[in-house]
């Protein structure tokens, strides 16, 4: 217990400290650009038109909404990092886990996998209601709107106008980007760690720490566009301007949203904060500031 209630409190300070980052990740995946790009060098010092980065867009949401307005959402967040973290750590205890040998072996790593990757959905299917209230607080910016104002009016706000579907919203796609980013990373982590390693080389373990965290790089960034189409969808046709055209069509199902950003080029929008590059084929009006 008192391992779970260290877990909480450490995974509540991080969510407050990367709040910001998430709430301006957020607002850019659903294609809310109210700054005009700026005239910058990319990577290999070529002069390029850039939309403006992750300091740029804060100092916009404080300008409109102060230092609070960079926390819009944390309510709901906070209770589904809780919440997970309880339902993650009871799924596993119920699972029950073997004893990781020096050397584990295939089977070992997929049996490991298979019950962490039970206890992740179940955490993730319990909180998804709060994940989509978090994202639904934070696209209100885009359109001032006060919809979603509190966890529990959000709830019925949810549940009066999309009944329980509404809260599962974006959770196929989300599942699956899960599913599919834990399988990458831990047995890619697995070859790498069994046949690319030497147990003989000096400071084996900090290598093979820093091979896991390579692959978890590596998977995260295979399977983003999962993450961006599921947050798309969870804010989608809810009654919100940013679920709504320009920013994002109204769309039956994920695999349409899949279908129309694969055809736009836009499959990795939002996935970096810095250098960020003007859409392929769009002109920006500075006079509207709004993609067109």
């Amino acid at each position: 217990m008192a391992e779970v209630c260290g877990q909480v409190l450490l995974g509540s300070g991080l969510t407050v400290l990367s709040h910001p980052l998430m709430y301006i990740k957020v607002l850019i995946q659903v294609g809310h650009e109210p700054l005009p790009p700026t005239l910058g060098r990319n990577l290999f010092g070529r002069q390029v038109y850039q939309l403006p980065g992750l300091f740029a867009y804060a100092k916009h949401i404080i300008r409109i909404d102060g230092r609070a307005g960079l926390f819009k959402g944390l309510g709901p967040r906070l209770c589904a990092g809780t919440i997970g973290t309880v339902v993650h750590s009871k799924v596993v205890q119920i699972l029950g886990g073997q004893q990781k040998d020096k050397e584990s072996s295939l089977q070992q790593v997929v049996n490991e996998t298979t019950r962490e990757m039970i206890a992740r959905s179940c955490a993730t299917i319990v909180t998804h209601p709060f994940h989509v209230i978090t994202l639904r607080c934070m696209v209100q910016f885009i359109g001032r709107e006060t919809k979603y104002s509190g966890v529990f009016d959000s709830i019925i706000t949810v549940y009066r106008e999309e009944g329980i579907l509404g809260f599962f919203a974006g959770l196929i796609p989300r599942l699956l980007g899960d599913v599919l980013s834990l399988w990458i990373c831990d047995l890619l982590a697995h070859l790498i760690n069994t046949y690319a390693i030497d147990d003989s080389m000096s400071h084996t373990g900090e290598i093979k720490n820093c091979s896991s965290a390579m692959t978890g790089f590596f998977a995260s960034m295979l399977t983003y566009p999962f993450v961006l189409v599921s947050n798309i969808m969870a804010v989608n046709n809810c009654g919100l301007a940013g679920g709504l055209t320009p920013y994002a069509s109204v769309y039956p199902t994920w695999v349409d949203c899949w279908k129309h950003l694969s055809r736009e080029g836009n499959m990795s929008r939002g996935n970096s904060l810095f250098f960020r590059k003007l859409p392929a084929g769009k002109t920006y009006a500075v006079d509207q500031k709004r993609f067109f």
